[in-house]
This record gives C-alpha cells, sequence and structure tokens, in this order.
C-alpha cells in the first residue's frame, strides 16, 4: 500500500464510514496540533515537555525535523518516520504525546532532500491530484541508501542530546512508507532497541532489496501492524514476516488490525480508527517500555 490506488482507497472507505466522514471534516476546520492532541485520551501522569525545531547534518544535506522530550532529566530515544504526507501538525502531535510519556522523540522530514517541511499544506488530502502529484514522486525518490546513511545520522544526532539517556536502547516507529524505513533503521545499529511499523508499506514482497532480509541483521523487537485493508490486499506479507523472526529467534508481534484501513492510525486521515489507533499505540507503549531498557 501506500501507492497510487491509496487516494481512491480512502475515498471508498470514506462513502462507507459515515462517522470517519464527519472525523475528517472537523479535523478539516482546524489541523492545529492543539486540536490533533485533543482527539487523544489525556496521559496519566504526563510530562511536561520541550519542544523545538532542529536542523540536523546528514551526508547528503541538512535535514529539518522536530525534537520534543520530558524537561526534566534524560529519556530513551524514539526516532518517528512519518508518512507519505511527511513532517506536518498531526506527527508533532503523535510526538508530543510521546514524548509526555517519557521518551525523547526526533521526528524527521524524509523529503529534506528536496522540500523543507511541510511538503504540501496542512489537511492536505491524497485525494487530490495536486497532493499526490507532489508526494507521490517525493517518496519514490527515497532510496534504502539514502535511509542507511540518514538512519545513522539522526542516531549520532540523538546520541549528543542531553535529553536523552544513552545507557538506554531507542526505538523507531514508522507508518506507511515510514515501515520500511524503521527496518533498515534497525539494520545498521545495534544501538536500535525497538521496531514499531504501522501500515508499513511493502514490507514482505519477493524483491531483492526486500525490508524484511535485513531482519536478521537487526538486534531489535518488533511491532508490526498491518491494516486489514492491506491484508487483503497482500494475505502473504504477514506469513512471510512471522516465518522470518521466527527464524531468526527475534521477539515481534504481527497483527493484522481488522475492520482497520490503511492509515487508521493517524489522526488527520479520513480513516482514521480510533478504537484501533488506541490498540496500536498501546501495543507500542508496551514494544517500547519493554524493550529499550
Amino acid at each position: 500500500m501506500c501507492d497510487q490506488d491509496t487516494p481512491q482507497d480512502f475515498a471508498d472507505h470514506i462513502n462507507a464510514n459515515p462517522l470517519s466522514r464527519r472525523h475528517f471534516v472537523a479535523l478539516t476546520a482546524g489541523l492545529s496540533m492543539a486540536n490533533l492532541l485533543a482527539l487523544f485520551p489525556a496521559a496519566a501522569n504526563a510530562a511536561d515537555v520541550t519542544e523545538s525545531e532542529v536542523m540536523i547534518k546528514t551526508p547528503d544535506g541538512t535535514a529539518d525535523c522536530y525534537f520534543v522530550h520530558p524537561a526534566k532529566g534524560a529519556s530513551a530515544a524514539i526516532l518517528v518516520w512519518p508518512d507519505v504526507l511527511g513532517l506536518r501538525p498531526a506527527f508533532r502531535a503523535m510526538g508530543k504525546r510521546l514524548a509526555e510519556n517519557g521518551y525523547a522523540v526526533l521526528v524527521v522530514n524524509p523529503f529534506y532532500r528536496k522540500m523543507k517541511a511541510p511538503v504540501v499544506p496542512d489537511g492536505a488530502s491524497l485525494q487530490d491530484p495536486k497532493v499526490s502529484g507532489v508526494v507521490f514522486p517525493l517518496m519514490q525518490g527515497l532510496t534504502a541508501d539514502g535511509t542507511f546513511t540518514d538512519a545513522k545520522a539522526f542516531i549520532s544526532w540523538l546520541d549528543q542530546q542531553a535529553a536523552v539517556d544513552k545507557k538506554k536502547k531507542i526505538g523507531t516507529s514508522g507508518y506507511c512508507m515510514g515501515g520500511p524505513l524503521v527496518i533498515r533503521t534497525a539494520s545498521v545499529s545495534d544501538r536500535i532497541g525497538a521496531g514499531a511499523t504501522f501500515h508499513g508499506a511493502a514490507l514482505a514482497n519477493d524483491k531483492p532489496d526486500s525490508p524484511h532480509l535485513l531482519l536478521s541483521k537487526t538486534k531489535a523487537s518488533f511491532l508490526i501492524a498491518i491494516a486489514d485493508s492491506d491484508d487483503k490486499t497482500d494475505p502473504k506479507a504477514k506469513d512471510i514476516l512471522k516465518e522470518t523472526f521466527a527464524k531468526n529467534g527475534q521477539k515481534a508481534t504481527v497483527e493484522v488490525y481488522t475492520g482497520c484501513a490503511h492509515g487508521w492510525t493517524v489522526p488527520d486521515f479520513p480513516v482514521y480508527n480510533k478504537e484501533g489507533a488506541e490498540k496500536a499505540w498501546a501495543a507500542m507503549l508496551d514494544l517500547f517500555k519493554t524493550s529499550l531498557a
């Protein structure tokens, strides 16, 4: 998924689900980070956090990123790879929520080589050809080698921050196109202790550069949360992933989220499913809690 068919999948889901349609209308009325944060349940004992826009040098340029962390002390770090619409209020909101749960969170702009964030206006929809015409070429321009060098640069930067506890492992999460980037990130550094993917795109296929082939190079535990719609399109992927994790002796949860469409975890998507998103969020927090010590 996360391809040229995705806009039509969104349209079909909206037409079939009035609640999703009302949610999307409400969101487009105000996509500020505050409005998006209001969609989430209040975190118990939420930490006060410090936020900043940061610029990180890589071998290919300077990446604009969002860094948010508890205001006091040092915490385990999380590297977040956004979906095809890139770094925007929705991912800042999710990053801040993670920080309130006790993590130092770096949300990156994966398209920095071509454009600074945001790459599309707030509220932009993949159903708009002008939007898909911008973001799909950006996504197609990403390479595995570029991800490897970016991941190393981002991990190195995190380990230089006072807000990051370098005695603890780093976690990484990715959405849609960010799913493969999570696996690639984990493959380049033993610092990565956990990886979580949500409606990850093409994680297991028959191509020689399929992300699942890199899993043997990782030392991380994984959560692979699969959209019901993606599983229907490619039912073999989950089996390949389960078999690969078992062969490698790796701790992993591979689960299909029944009734959830591709993109269900992202609060500014029309297919956002709050119940499914909260289930996936809780699973991610559990993974990070047990794997980043």
